[in-house]
């Protein structure tokens, strides 16, 4: 199977904004999360954020706005731009990058590549070259263990794009040309593996759209495709098959609607639920009047092909009353305990920081949030051992109790940190 290639919408970041470029013209962006969402749900294969920091402090603001982007989009995440030693690598991963790039064009950089490739891993290391001379020492820096180079070169000739086909090292191009032709004529060199859009405005940011051109230009890339033909959906009566949505995190079920093969198809291509209204017999985009859209993470068909189950990013409100869920009428209803394990942190969890919050007169929990960080640390490495004196005995219950206790006392110095089980989940999964 022929790899697909990736569209990577990108911005500079210094003092808190975003700066996105225009051929020579910088462009600014206050709300970086809003940024950063819109280009993931709307079909960004990977996002590429240049530190363009000039001081420690805004350095130190960048890399929390790179943690808090990490935390809120599935993207993976390319960053890099202000490295100075080791140190500067690890800030960068450790707030949630997939890879961070070294500058060959300062030495220091090029003298850290072997370092940072054995400590982290290469897969994680890449090179950026600030142009095509640079390409005569990719060899280089290959053997010291990046794995991936970025060319920033605007406007490629022929002979450059002859080059870089001949190179058995992978490319990710940074490309100021939104045109889909310049595109495509990056993205059909096999070094190529993807484009890094410098200047992603409203058209060139929406993925989506770019992808379907450059498929229909031969380029691989990633797009929803369905792999059961309309033809054997089973449809009701009026020719329309319901739809079951469902927030793709929490997994609450938001709303029902309805489909004809249109909004089907249109729901694919673009990546945004559409439906067929029955009351107004057209289709309708969600979201399209209130901005409270629906971007599709995956469909699925139940066993009778009568029913597709979509889990989606919901933008605001699902419901037209304003509330998440259309489903918040309770009409019968029995107490139950919930063993989902996520939500039962997330519970516990929630507990705690109530706590930390509004303080409870005899709480244990706030018994260690006024003795402070020694006193929690101190209680985390006693259940630490508990576990392992339990685990030498017969007995799987007292394991199970220690752990439980282990992963309470956990918690709570998860909350004087600010370190929510969103973070670990992300960070797990990055493994």
């Amino acid at each position: 199977m022929e790899a697909v290639k990736k569209l990577i919408p990108s911005f500079g970041c210094r003092e808190g904004q975003a700066i996105i470029r225009d051929y020579g013209q910088d462009y600014y962006s206050n709300d970086i999360l809003t940024l950063a969402k819109y280009y993931s749900d709307n079909g960004a294969d990977e996002l590429f954020i240049h530190d363009l920091s000039q001081t420690d402090e805004d350095h130190e603001r960048t890399i929390g706005i790179i943690k808090e982007v990490a935390r809120e989009i599935d993207p993976p995440i390319i960053t890099g731009g202000r490295i100075k030693r080791l140190e500067d690598v690890k800030k960068y991963l450790y707030a949630g990058a997939k890879a961070v790039f070294l500058d060959a064009s300062v030495q220091e950089n090029v003298d850290l590549i072997k370092e940072a490739a054995d400590r982290f891993g290469s897969e994680k290391i890449y090179v950026y070259l600030p142009d095509v001379s640079y390409l005569d020492r990719v060899a280089e820096y290959s053997q010291l263990g990046a794995s991936k180079m970025i060319l920033d070169e605007s406007h490629m000739e022929d002979r450059d794009l002859y080059r870089l086909s001949q190179m058995p090292y992978e490319f990710l191009a940074a490309c100021d040309d939104d045109v889909p032709g310049t595109i495509t004529s990056y993205l059909k060199v096999p070094s190529i593996s993807g484009v890094i859009l410098t200047v992603p405005g409203e058209k060139e940011g929406n993925c989506m759209n770019m992808k379907q051109e450059l498929k229909a230009r031969g380029i691989p890339v990633s797009t929803f495709e369905s792999a059961v033909p309309w033809k054997k959906f089973k449809l009701n009566s009026d020719g329309l098959i319901p739809v079951v949505v469902q927030d793709y995190k929490t997994l609450e079920v938001l709303m029902v609607a309805y489909m004809n093969e249109e909004a089907y198809q249109k729901t694919l291509q673009t990546g945004r639920m559409t439906y067929y209204s029955r009351s107004r017999c057209k289709l309708w985009v969600k979201g399209e009047t209130s901005g409270h859209f629906q971007y599709v993470k995956s469909l699925r068909l139940d066993c009778d092909n009568d029913t597709i189950l979509a889990k989606v990013a919901q933008v605001g409100a699902a419901c037209h009353t304003g509330a998440k869920s259309c489903f918040f009428q309770i009409l019968a209803e029995k107490e139950y305990r919930s063993l989902n394990p996520l939500k039962v942190f997330e519970d516990v969890y929630g507990v705690i920081q109530d706590r930390k919050i509004h303080p409870k007169e005899g709480s244990y929990t706030n018994y260690l949030f006024d003795k402070g960080i020694d006193k929690i640390l101190k209680k985390l490495g006693e259940e630490c051992t508990e576990i392992v004196i339990a685990a030498k005995n017969p007995n799987p219950e007292e394991v199970k109790y220690e752990m439980a206790d282990f992963l309470y006392h956990m918690m709570v110095l998860m909350a004087q940190r600010g370190i929510s089980w969103e973070e670990i989940t992300e960070e797990l999964a990055n493994r």
